[in-house]
């Protein structure tokens, strides 16, 4: 998922709504689904994450694979990315929107 952060008034600790672009976390996450990201949920292996990677900003499942750290998309039409750092991760997905009540879903963090 590509996405451009803009400047905002919010605080580094607070939670932000980004939108999914593409399919890369579908069925999880579609195109045009808002998430919650917050920036002080912990990252652990298993939870979805938005991370920064050359200049990109992604959200991913993230794993952990034995001595490091890998992000992987939900569709197999993406490439997972492996051996990455904590220092990427800008926050972990606490809630999932949608235009109905069913699509609305909270996560553990």
């Amino acid at each position: 998922m590509s996405a451009a952060l803009e400047p905002t008034s919010c605080k580094e600790a607070e939670p932000f709504a980004l939108q999914i672009r593409d399919d890369s976390m579908a069925p999880e996450f579609w195109p045009g689904c808002i998430v919650i990201i917050d920036p002080t949920g912990i990252a652990r292996d298993g939870v979805y994450v938005l991370a920064e990677l050359d200049a990109e900003f992604v959200v991913r499942r993230l794993q952990r694979q034995s001595a490091y750290w890998k992000l992987t998309p939900l569709n197999d039409d993406y490439e997972t990315t492996g051996s990455v750092s904590l220092e990427n991760i800008v926050g972990v997905v606490s809630q999932r929107a949608g235009s109905r009540r069913r699509h609305h879903k909270r996560y553990d963090i």
